[in-house]
């Protein structure tokens, strides 16, 4: 199967074309400021180098940053009616209490509550009204707003409530977009429900983004099927995308760090991506990104959707190297994808870290002359300064003494020296576009997160329910069945519920089925 694989960057763009599990080819190429036209570039540059006729790639997938700046910058986000089914319980802490004003604005802070929700164990807490959800259905008409997120209190347990409101919301008000929290978030009322606005608000933006992709690959004469990569380093369709678009927040780290583990062969390691702008660190289990165990926050907004547990510093390829009074400083501002212009060594007036790397002949890039004037002292002194930020880093992630290796990728890796805390570098083949490789690699994924009353059912009958529904989300997501197996197992039991309640989160994974 001839693969092409697609990571947008702040920097770069990564393209690759993998042939099964040989990487064909290789590119990087300038991330434009509309986004679009660099994937094209890179798509078209990677084609060209590879000699395959492009009519001869099977799929391609992609990495996109699109709906995580959408949210950081406040821009391109639709108005959005925020509904909960949980009254009378509830009430005292409405959708959006914990939201930044100024994103709370952008979405124009349209909040409904009304009756419904389950308990933990599945009993209604109120019976859902139509004539109430009628009425609301009615004053979002007059609003003008097209887009509705519902959440229910413990919908991951039943999701009858949901599914009855979207259905009325849909004949209600044909056309409009609607998200149900339960086919997103996990446990946790508000963290999911922030989850499931935060998706509806980008899904008219999803609609645009998706379709130019497909333009684009279509204009670079790609027959093959499209995919996008989602933030626990495994695919989804097109269709599914433009429906959950939230799903790629995070998408970039989690490709680099599933790039890494192919491209080095280890499984359990620490995984430092350095790319223009910042570096990315997380840890690696069974050659997959750990998953975050607390809610994560997106543009200042707690969600608790799948994440993997990585975290951002200022340091990349473009970092700007500054002298001040207490030392050498590096980052964390950045010229980004400007580098080809505002750094020294290509003829601009900025010193950054690439800069840096070239004139201690670490790596050979642009005009080494530009730099030969730099005192060997603030080389030095530079340096030691990236190795202590990165060392930082990896002491942050390491969850155990055990000492496991470290695995650098991206193309800002250049600035990694030796080891790093005196743990073992591991720097693979093709590790400048490791982003891309994982995403030519990803699988197909499927996850539950339920409660179960042991007392009902017992432990052994309550994981293998769970895992049947894991592999069966699994296959209706496009994997292949013979080829799904559970990758992860959770299951904690709540003290605090009665009935001997245990939390189930249960994840399998399987190769894409195409055909």
């Amino acid at each position: 199967m001839i693969r092409i694989g697609i990571d947008v960057g702040g920097t770069n763009t990564d393209a690759v074309i993998m042939d099964g599990p040989r990487v064909v080819a290789g590119v990087k190429s300038a991330t434009t400021a509309d986004v679009m036209s660099g994937v094209v570039n890179a798509l078209k540059a990677v084609l060209a180098e590879s000699g395959i006729a492009a009519s001869a790639v099977d799929v391609v997938m992609v990495g996109t940053p699109h709906f995580t700046n959408a949210v950081v910058q406040r821009r391109d986000l639709a108005p959005t009616a925020a509904v909960r089914l949980g009254l009378p319980a509830t009430a005292s802490l409405p959708p959006m209490v914990d939201w930044p004003e100024d994103l709370r604005a952008a979405i124009g802070n349209h909040v409904y509550l009304a009756h419904g929700g389950n308990e933990f164990d599945g009993r209604i807490i109120s019976p859902l009204d139509e004539t109430e959800l009628l009425g609301i259905a009615d004053d979002i008409r007059q609003k003008g707003i097209n887009t509705v997120a519902i959440s229910s209190v413990f919908s991951p347990v039943s999701n009858e409530c949901e599914k009855k409101a979207g259905e009325i919301f849909e004949r209600a008000l044909p056309g409009a977009h609607i998200t149900l929290s339960s086919e997103i978030g996990r446990i946790g009322l508000l963290e999911r429900e922030n989850a499931a606005i935060m998706n509806a608000c980008l899904r008219d933006l999803s609609a645009h983004v998706i379709e130019a992709f497909r333009t684009a690959i279509a204009e670079a004469g790609v027959k093959g099927r499209f995919y996008l990569t989602q933030n626990d380093g495994t695919l989804m369709d097109a269709a599914f995308a433009e429906k959950f678009p939230v799903l790629t927040f995070a998408s970039g780290p989690t490709n680099s760090m599933r790039g890494a583990a192919f491209l080095s062969g280890v499984g359990d390691a620490i995984v430092v991506d350095i790319g223009g702008t910042t570096s990315d660190v997380g840890s690696l289990h069974k050659g997959f990104p750990r998953q975050a165990t607390v809610a994560v926050e997106v543009g200042g907004v707690r969600t608790n959707f799948r994440m993997p547990d990585v975290f951002s510093i200022g340091l990349g390829g473009g970092s700007h190297v500054v002298e001040t009074e207490k030392g050498v400083k590096v980052g964390p501002t950045s010229v980004g994808y400007r580098i080809v212009t505002e750094a020294l060594v290509f003829g601009g007036q900025t010193l950054t870290t690439t800069d840096v790397a070239v004139a201690a002949g670490r790596v050979k890039l642009g005009d080494a002359t530009r730099v030969a004037h730099l005192p060997a002292d603030l080389v030095a002194r530079t340096e030691t300064r990236i190795m202590e930020m990165l060392e930082d880093c990896v002491e942050r992630s390491r969850l155990s003494p055990e000492p496991l290796p470290v695995i650098v990728v991206g193309g800002g890796s250049i600035l990694v020296n030796g080891p790093i805390g005196g743990l073992e570098v591991i720097k693979p083949n093709h590790f400048a576009v490791a982003n891309a490789v994982g995403a030519a690699i990803a699988q197909v994924s499927g996850e539950v997160d339920r409660v179960y009353t042991l007392a009902e059912m017992g432990r052994d009958k309550a994981l293998d329910d769970a895992k049947q529904r894991a592999v069966e989300a699994a296959v209706a997501a496009g994997a292949l069945r013979e080829s799904v197996e559970i990758v992860d197992v959770e299951d904690v039991p709540l003290a605090y519920l009665p009935g001997n309640a245990t939390r189930v989160r249960i994840k399998a994974v399987g190769e894409l089925h195409v055909g």
